[in-house]
């Protein structure tokens, strides 16, 4: 598609705040006070108000003044993302919620990738972790010993297993580099607004669509752009060769914000 590309850079100032959070007492318990409530003491102690009911067995959230809560058993393991695994999925295997996970890790979005790992704090994420554990195979009885033909089925699926494991781990392992990058828009002068897939993006001035060199990246494919998001590779540009992309943008303003720059991105499929 026939497009201009705007190339002045820009600057992004990020802020962020803080809160503070009261410390429990060495043992790991903390007393109520009067006017305590169970959001009150969670927002202090970056708890979640699932993870003190489940620390305390308790099945509402009323409390009590000189109430004791325990906070020691409240656990915080690693879980490093699997091929199909989402943000909800995670916080259902753990029994937290997406808001947690991400306010846990400082995600600003809910896009995960393979081998990505996230702190998750629950007093039942050691059990649920131990219990997804992979448990090693039992030895055969001796009173019920396996055929040779049993025997080469068992070696043949668990090959199988392995070689379908390591497929999925290059498959989920995508292709990363860094390239340059720049914006356009559909509505400059003599563009047809539809893309070399035939993507109409003047009727779709939301549609993420990044245009590529098919050489480098295949039209079609998937592509996560570190600034800008999931894209899908949708089109051309006579100048796009090599490592470049061109992300398009909704209007001129925006072209011109995001400018010239270097960026990460990863082909998801």
């Amino acid at each position: 598609m026939k497009k201009f590309v705007f190339t002045l850079g820009t600057t992004a100032i990020l802020s962020a705040g803080f809160v503070g959070a009261a410390s429990a007492s060495t043992s790991g318990t903390y007393e109520v006070q009067k006017g305590d409530t169970l959001w009150k003491i969670a927002q202090n102690h970056n708890v979640s108000i699932d993870e003190l009911k489940d620390a305390n067995n308790l099945t509402s959230t009323l409390i009590y003044p000189n109430q004791t809560l325990n906070l020691s058993s409240i656990k915080e393991i690693v879980h490093t993302v699997k091929r199909g695994d989402t943000l909800w999925s995670i916080g259902q295997h753990y029994g937290v919620t997406v808001e947690e996970i991400k306010e846990w890790n400082g995600l600003t979005s809910d896009l995960v990738f393979p081998g990505e790992q996230f702190k998750i704090k629950t007093a039942q994420a050691a059990q649920s972790q131990t219990a997804s554990a992979p448990v090693a195979k039992a030895a055969p009885q001796a009173q019920q010993p396996q055929t040779a033909q049993a025997q080469q089925e068992q070696a043949a699926q668990e090959q199988a297993a392995q070689q379908q494991q390591q497929q999925s781990q290059q498959q989920a392992s995508g292709k990363s580099m860094t390239v340059e990058a720049t914006a356009y828009t559909a509505n400059c002068a003599g563009c047809s607004g539809t893309t070399a897939t035939g993507v109409n993006l003047k009727s779709n001035p939301n549609q993420r669509v990044i245009a590529v060199d098919p050489s480098v990246i295949p039209l079609g494919s998937k592509v996560y752009v570190e600034g800008y998001g999931q894209a899908v590779a949708a089109d051309t540009g006579g100048a796009i060769k090599g490592n470049r992309i061109d992300v398009f943008v909704s209007s001129d303003s925006a072209a011109q914000d995001w400018g010239r720059r270097s960026v990460k991105i990863t082909v998801i499929d």
